[in-house]
């Protein structure tokens, strides 16, 4: 097994730059994912792994040991705790670090059963908020996240990190607002754009059909392209001073409700 103990690596500095900028990420076709939990759920996803890197005094305290004896050794490498410590991007890392090849997430290879439920992001920039809102999508059981127009990357570490994982246990397509709209119509699925400025409660909106919701920027809302289209207009009512939620905050209560309703028959499932 190859072990590195300088940071002037050349394998090292590639980490750094894929973690740093999304066009290297796009360039190499690679990112980074660490951590063991998320590590293992890309493998359940079928990520191919080109290198994986662990230091042991730091694994050693991991929650999911399992994980290093899923990797293949002809692409593990030991690292030691300084040079770990210039590739790691949390606080509190259990050791391990991987790259891997990203996917293709054309909106074609999306699989979506008989009555979907999707959640669309248009323009998200906070890789924080595309991250939240993966988690709320996993655990909702949403069929799909589509991300219209994005102002931030899939693969940027800081939405894997806010995922704990989650970009990978949901089906994400990305496109353009007219692709997204042109693939949601030819199957029949109701558009629910989120508006400040709507007529609807969204716990009045009737989501137990083939349903999307929308969500814009916190600064902006949705752009008119998706004002325009949408099927219906839904709001969360404000009762405060402060005239919004966060985005992610306003997809998860907009997402349960919709669950909510489309499980309230399904005696093994309770929202």
């Amino acid at each position: 097994m190859e072990r590195i103990a300088s940071a002037q690596n050349s394998r090292i500095k590639n980490i750094q730059k894929l973690s740093a900028k999304s066009k290297e990420r796009k360039a190499q076709g690679l990112f980074v994912i660490e951590g063991a939990r998320e590590i293992s759920l890309a493998l359940a996803g079928n990520y191919r792994f080109e290198s994986v890197f662990y230091c042991p005094e730091l694994f050693a305290a991991t929650a999911y040991p399992e994980t290093l004896r899923s990797i293949c050794p002809d692409i593990l490498c030991e690292v030691s705790a300084a040079v770990f410590g210039k590739i790691a991007y949390r606080e509190g890392s259990d050791g391990i670090l991987a790259v891997a090849a990203t996917k293709d997430h054309a909106l074609s290879s999306l699989h979506l059963p008989e009555n979907p439920f999707v959640i669309l992001l248009e323009s998200v920039e906070k890789p924080g908020n595309l991250g939240a809102i993966l988690r709320t999508a996993d655990a909702a059981g949403v069929d799909a996240l589509i991300v219209c127009d994005p102002l931030t990357d899939v693969y940027n570490p800081n939405t894997i990190r806010s995922s704990v994982g989650c970009v990978f246990t949901v089906p994400v397509a990305v496109a353009d607002n007219v692709g997204a709209l042109s693939f949601l119509k030819e199957r029949g699925i109701r558009i629910f754009a989120a508006d400040l400025q709507a007529i609807q409660c969204y716990h009045a909106a009737d989501f137990s059909g083939a349903s999307a919701i929308i969500m814009g920027t916190e600064a902006g809302g949705l752009s008119p392209f998706w004002l325009k289209h949408a099927d219906a207009g839904i709001k969360i009512p404000m009762r405060g001073k402060i005239d919004s939620l966060n985005v992610s905050v306003s997809t998860a209560v907009i997402t349960f409700e919709a669950m909510r309703q489309r499980t309230k028959n399904n005696k093994t499932l309770s929202f």
